[in-house]
């Protein structure tokens, strides 16, 4: 039977359960970045670590669209725990997070699946596994979403092949079916795993500059030959080649940091973290 209602799965762990501590974090975090893009936002790139590490970064990116207007969000996830073909679209009516439900546009969800046998409505990815478990990837970027925008359907994508074929029948579905419809697509990702931090540091400065140069056709090739290393490199790659089928052909890396860069970070093994903005 599927699920209509996606409970939050890792608030509480990765973010405050409390509404009140929960907005009073995201706010902080917003007050401390500032909108730096004049043009038209088509996409995001932000981080999906737990909020103490990797939330600073996350603001910066969500600050470019502050009190902007968006009827429709595309979020796009790595799925950490489940392994299934292509990508996975939530089939049901909503996700809620503690500030409250976003609706899911369930007629275009049917019209995007209906574009590429790669894409379908499946609950992999999103449901809850054993002892509560699921994926945190796509959750984590909603508090921050409905702290930024008034009202807006959600379109919960979470893809386990994070390959060229599934990447690109996701960005042409989404170019296709939002062709007259304004929407914000993002991409959920961290950067390198457990280096040094100057080993991260020199890694992932390869990552920004692909993305800065909207090199969306080598990520793949590169994360394979093991330059650069992003667990969402597949929902980057989708992403930005949405943005540019949409005609937003400019990116821009807005913040980068590790989580050995908060207070409480340690240097020896530590994550990294990229916020980017993709635009016209």
């Amino acid at each position: 039977m599927t699920v209509q209602v996606r409970e939050p799965a890792v608030a509480g762990m990765f973010y405050p359960a409390d509404v009140e501590e929960l907005t009073t974090m995201i706010d902080a975090y917003l007050s401390e970045s500032r909108q730096v893009v004049d043009g038209e936002i088509g996409g995001l790139i932000a981080p999906h670590a737990g909020y103490i590490y990797s939330g600073p970064v996350a603001a910066w990116a969500f600050k470019q669209i502050e009190g902007k207007t968006y009827p429709y969000v595309v979020v796009i996830a790595p799925s950490h725990f489940e392994y299934f073909q292509g990508a996975s679209v939530f089939p049901g009516q909503s996700y809620e997070t503690p500030l409250g439900s976003i609706p899911v546009a369930t007629e275009l969800v049917d019209q995007l699946v209906a574009q590429n046998p790669r894409l379908r409505k499946s609950d992999e990815g999103h449901r809850l596994l054993g002892g509560g478990r699921g994926e945190h990837a796509l959750e984590v970027e909603l508090p921050f979403l409905q702290r930024v925008l008034k009202n807006f359907q959600l379109i919960p994508i979470v893809m386990a092949e994070q390959d060229w074929p599934t990447a690109e029948a996701l960005a042409q579905a989404i170019a296709t079916v939002f062709r007259d419809r304004k929407v914000l697509v993002v991409a959920s990702s961290d950067l390198s795993h457990y280096y040094p931090y100057e080993t991260a540091y020199r890694l992932d400065e390869k990552m920004v500059h692909l993305v800065e140069t909207f090199a969306y056709d080598q990520i793949l090739d590169q994360v394979a030959a093991r330059e650069v290393e992003a667990c969402g490199a597949g929902p980057i790659v989708a992403t930005m080649y949405a943005c540019k089928l949409m005609g937003y052909p400019n990116a821009k890396v807005l913040k980068y940091a590790t989580s050995g860069d908060v207070p409480y970070g340690e240097k020896s093994q530590v994550v990294g973290y990229m916020a980017g903005v993709l635009y016209r």
